[in-house]
């Protein structure tokens, strides 16, 4: 019997992209908090979701900096564990709850890709880069200290799709302003002719991080650009390009995955 918990199933169960949860990550994460036209956004919400009119259109940018490992000590292996993504988050409501729904996530990586797609996180390929820290000072290295700068920047398919900067101004305690819960939509479609509009998994589902850490959170001014580019959505007009900024912020963060909690069939 083939074994493997994705793509490719073998004999031995080696060779799939992603293995059976947990799943444990930890990532160093640059950030910038935005506005958008507020139809802009709720034009992304799936259904069962609602904008959040209390936010008006806020989104969320976030470049991260990931290391994975499973039960094995996947993290020994960086060329596979390591991996860089981008996000956008969008302020919604499920039911009266406030949610983040991520319409459009990039990685650099085809295992981290599979784990998301399982999670109903909508990935796609690209290239992803922050600028990091190191703990020897030295002038090729920021600081986590007021004046602190990090760049970070999204490309895909030879085009550049988003640039941030910020500058760190001072800690902060208040991480819920940040980070809501994060709503997906797993989806896997029918390859059936005729039957094409009806999906073979359909779900809206809440991600569940367990045993999540935060570190080192910072905030500060924050500047984010969004490209346009054919076969993407981000930036034009009609779509989530910013029209202000607020914070920015750099924080690090670590958790496991074990499963999602469905909210609908």
């Amino acid at each position: 019997m083939l074994q493997g918990y994705t793509y490719p199933l073998s004999p031995r169960g080696e060779a799939n992209l992603a293995p059976a949860p947990p799943w444990h990550y930890a990532g160093d994460l640059v950030g910038v908090e935005f506005w958008t036209d507020p139809a802009a956004a709720a034009a992304t919400l799936p259904e069962g979701l609602t904008p959040d009119q209390e936010s008006d259109g806020r989104v969320v940018a976030l470049f991260v900096d990931w290391q994975f490992s499973g039960e094995s000590d996947e993290y020994l292996d960086p060329v596979r564990s390591q991996y860089r993504e981008f996000m956008l988050l969008v302020d919604a409501r499920f039911r009266d709850e406030p949610v983040s729904w991520c319409p459009y996530i990039y990685v650099d990586n085809d295992l981290a890709m599979a784990r998301g797609w399982v999670q109903g996180f909508p990935k796609k390929l690209g290239s992803v880069h922050q600028t990091r820290i190191f703990a020897a000072p030295g002038k090729a290295s920021p600081s986590l200290a007021a004046g602190g700068k990090f760049g970070a920047s999204l490309s895909a398919a030879g085009h550049i799709l988003a640039e941030a900067r910020v500058t760190l101004e001072q800690p902060t305690s208040d991480r819920a302003a940040l980070f809501r819960p994060t709503v997906n939509l797993r989806h896997f479609p029918t390859l059936t002719a005729g039957q094409y509009d009806k999906p073979a998994v359909h779900e809206l589902v809440m991600a569940e991080f367990g045993d999540r850490q935060l570190a080192d959170v910072w905030v500060g001014s924050g500047d984010i650009s969004l490209f346009p580019a054919r076969g993407e959505e981000l930036a034009d007009l009609a779509d989530l390009a910013p029209v202000r900024t607020g914070t920015g912020f750099r924080a690090s963060m670590s958790y496991t995955v074990t499963g999602v909690r469905r909210l609908s069939e």
